[in-house]
């Protein structure tokens, strides 16, 4: 029987804390600072949803039975702390001045107030370069999927994704966007690399063709909602309850759904991909369960 979302959740988290913990470890020849800023940036604090979401599309389309002292499928564990160390990369780079600009991330001061701008910037890249590692050497034993994962969380994260859409979030804060443009800019910054943590999971776990086409649909709806209730959280959550700063968004005239469309309509958006990313994995049944719940998790978050 598969166990509820809160049990799933848990030891995913446990799992993921772990491990990241030993990836992070001081290093031989790396700067006892770097590693510091580093560790203090990834660990603690976060939601880990995208791990999740590698896992439980992993188990999804596989019956994944980790050894007897896991919590979690190895392979499958070390894409999802990889995506985690991708996002918190991402994180790290969008708090710095010449981006958003803001000091509260986690609950805690921004990694550039916390130690100082170059080495946010350097931890970033550190980062982000050593995730590639980590798929790299991780699934070593299967060639196929750790070129396809780094091939696909690159891409993700890259020119046609996150990069570009970070570029074009900067952009209009200067022009008004229209409803297609405001699609576009929130798919690439959040929806691509949520959507190839779909992927990567059903990759790892050698999923068909067609599973893992539903999976990277599935995700990709999911991030466009998480980005528009992130947008209506921007407006009515505290800093206390999102572990950020809110109000970010109307003060540097960010392209948002509330500010085009309004908090009801952004609402019923936020549903309509939510429906939409139920039917994308309605094929797989019960199996199914841990992404859909955290696929309404995501929808009625308030932080």
């Amino acid at each position: 029987m598969m166990d509820s979302l809160e049990a799933f959740s848990g030891r995913v988290r446990a799992a993921v804390e772990h491990r990241l913990s030993e990836l992070l470890a001081p290093a031989d020849g790396a700067p006892p600072r770097l590693v510091e800023a580093m560790r203090y940036a990834t660990l603690g604090n976060g939601k880990r949803m995208r791990p999740l979401l590698v896992i439980a599309s992993g188990e999804a389309v596989l019956d994944v039975t980790p050894a007897p002292d896991a919590l979690v499928s190895r392979d499958l564990l070390t894409a999802a702390c990889a995506v985690e160390m991708i996002h918190t990369f991402s994180l790290i780079h969008d708090d710095l001045p010449a981006l958003d600009d803001d000091s509260l991330r986690r609950g805690r001061p921004t990694l550039h107030v916390k130690f100082d701008e170059a080495t946010a910037v350097l931890a970033g890249d550190a980062l982000l370069n050593q995730a590639y590692e980590v798929l790299a050497s991780g699934l070593a034993g299967s060639p196929a999927a750790a070129l396809g994962t780094i091939a696909a969380v690159g891409t993700a994260v890259g020119l046609r994704g996150m990069i570009s859409g970070q570029v074009l979030d900067l952009e209009h804060e200067a022009i008004v966007a229209d409803g297609a443009t405001l699609k576009r800019i929130h798919g690439l910054k959040t929806g691509a690399l949520i959507a190839a943590c779909c992927d990567v999971g059903a990759l790892v776990a050698g999923a068909s063709p067609e599973a893992r086409a539903r999976l990277r649909t599935f995700g990709a709806e999911i991030g466009l909602a998480f980005q528009i209730v992130d947008d209506i959280l921007d407006v009515e959550g505290s800093a206390k309850e999102l572990g950020k700063s809110p109000g970010k968004d109307a003060s540097h005239n960010k392209a948002t759904y509330p500010a085009l469309f309004g908090i009801p309509e952004s609402r019923r958006q936020a549903a309509e991909h939510l429906e939409s990313a139920r039917q994308a994995i309605a094929p797989l049944g019960a199996r199914g369960a841990h992404l859909l719940a955290l696929a309404e998790t995501i929808v009625s978050r308030s932080r």
